[in-house]
């Protein structure tokens, strides 16, 4: 797995790029005609699946330095004020953009700051776990302070700060890369002793850090991708491990009183994270503090479930690939198209209530939404799957019960707190074609819809109709058509 997330991760090759500001015009589809005979699915909105807490992305490892302007290595040039708002539009504003309203934040453990660390809140040893604390705070974490007081003013309430390791010194390794476990857990003894509620602590410090700078904190992470030992920033926990550390991180996070919930354990894959949700379930004394269970469809992909009754996020997640890829539907595996499956499979295989994407903003090869030259920048179809579930289904909506019974058509619909409805339409044959929905009840107020596929952009179309509770829908091949009723 290293290699895979150094790809997605670490590409610095740039070509001359144009920006990309907007989506495309609006397409020039008809409103269908209803149809008479048999319908072709049911939506019911008052049968109600899971909540949903909302879409999100990172700009970890320095790359919200970038989004503000931070020139990337190897380049003299950064993005002007002007195009670091339009990035930020694309990525947050509701009429322009995806409206994503989560942001998922790094904790750094490194011992610097240069490109692609992110820095230690306590960069040198104080002396021991029980020493007083030394730590360091310069306001700016990288870029990520600036960004998360940009996503504030858009709206976004949900911050969610994970660390990828504990500082070297509170590990038996002595780095805060290539593995290596935190001294004190079961199984690891360290001759500096038992550093879990120092790192307990240290957690929960940066989330005070964050409120000083206006910031609250919601969600606190202390592991990422704990199954991986990887050259950058990575620490071992295995299931009983992390269960173990719930037990002393919970209290110390309900202690804070920063009124933050506590999520675990963003595995590399979600048969990985199975495990981990399945261990802490197991134990009530770990099971009552975690609020969130976290987990990454890489290694395996959301097939089911996790074994809990809480709150699941799919936390983080790209398509690996090669190249940067602008592209809908071009068969790589990282085009737009492989994106709006995977969200539609997380929401409705893995019943996930929030999905968090990786990179929004970053460079070269990227798999990222945006790739940044510069002072350019470049927008992929990814964006526009992602905005097409993001801009329309809201923080507290509710995702209700949709089928279809043609098999290449996947539904998915969504009751919004504000009483307005969302059905969402990924039509995976190559021809098009029709549906007529029947829905629970009459519709009321505008329906509108939108298309994205290879030669539009979340594009308002003439598409869908509604007489009565029957919602007809004119699908393009390989699309992904959003309704949205009573807006």
């Amino acid at each position: 797995m290293a290699v895979p997330r150094l790809v997605r991760r670490t590409a610095l090759a740039l070509g001359t790029v144009t920006a990309l500001a907007a989506p495309a015009a609006p397409a020039l589809a008809t409103a269908p005609a209803l149809a008479t005979g048999a319908t072709s699915g049911s939506v019911d909105f008052r049968a109600e699946l899971q909540p949903i807490d909302g879409f999100g992305f990172s700009q970890a490892f320095q790359r919200a330095g970038l989004m503000r302007g931070t020139p990337a290595p190897g380049n003299t040039e950064g993005l002007p004020p002007a195009k670091q708002r339009e990035v930020l539009d694309l990525l947050l504003s509701r009429d322009k953009g995806a409206g994503l309203s989560i942001l998922r934040l790094g904790i750094g453990s490194s011992s610097d700051n240069v490109y692609d660390h992110m820095r230690s809140i306590q960069p040198a040893d104080p002396g021991g776990p029980d020493a007083p604390p030394k730590y360091e705070w310069d306001g700016d974490d990288g870029g990520q302070v600036w960004l998360s007081k940009q996503a504030k003013a858009y709206g976004v309430e949900r911050f969610y700060a994970d660390a990828w390791s504990a500082p070297g010194y509170m590990k038996d390794n002595g780095t805060d890369a290539n593995g290596g476990t935190l001294c004190g857990l079961s199984g690891t003894a360290c001759e500096s002793g038992d550093w879990r509620q120092a790192y307990a602590d240290y957690l929960v410090q940066y989330a005070r850090f964050y409120r000083k700078e206006g910031i609250k904190l919601t969600d606190l992470g202390f592991t990422n991708e704990p199954d991986l030992t990887v050259s950058y920033a990575s620490m071992r926990f295995t299931p009983a491990q992390a269960a173990e550390f719930i037990k002393i991180f919970g209290p110390t996070v309900k202690r804070s009183g920063l009124g933050m919930k506590v999520a675990c354990c963003d595995v590399a894959g979600w048969d990985g994270q199975r495990e981990f949700t399945a261990a802490i379930e197991a134990d009530p004394q770990a099971a009552k503090w975690v609020a969130t269970h976290t987990g990454h469809p890489y290694i395996t992909p959301v097939t089911a479930p996790l074994p809990t009754k809480r709150h699941v996020w799919m936390s983080e997640w790209s398509p690996n690939g090669t190249t940067w890829n602008e592209n809908w539907d071009d068969g790589s595996g990282y085009d737009g198209f492989t994106v709006a499956e995977d969200i539609h499979r997380t929401l409705t295989t893995g019943n996930a209530n929030a999905y968090v994407f990786w990179f929004g903003v970053s460079i070269g090869a990227t798999r990222g939404l945006i790739q940044l030259d510069g002072a350019n920048y470049n927008v992929s179809k990814r964006l526009w799957a992602l905005a097409a579930y993001g801009r329309f289904i809201r923080p507290g909506a509710t995702r209700v019960n949709a089928t279809a019974a043609d098999p290449a058509l996947k539904l998915s619909a969504y009751r919004n707190a504000d009483g307005t409805k969302v059905v969402e339409i990924l039509n995976t044959a190559t021809a098009r074609t029709r549906t007529a929905l029947t829905l629970d009840r009459p519709a009321h107020g505008r329906v509108t819809s939108y298309l994205t596929d290879d030669e539009h952009a979340l594009a308002r179309t003439d598409a869908a109709s509604a007489h009565g509770s029957r919602l007809a829908v004119d699908l393009a091949p390989r699309s992904l058509t959003t309704v949205v009723l009573g807006r």
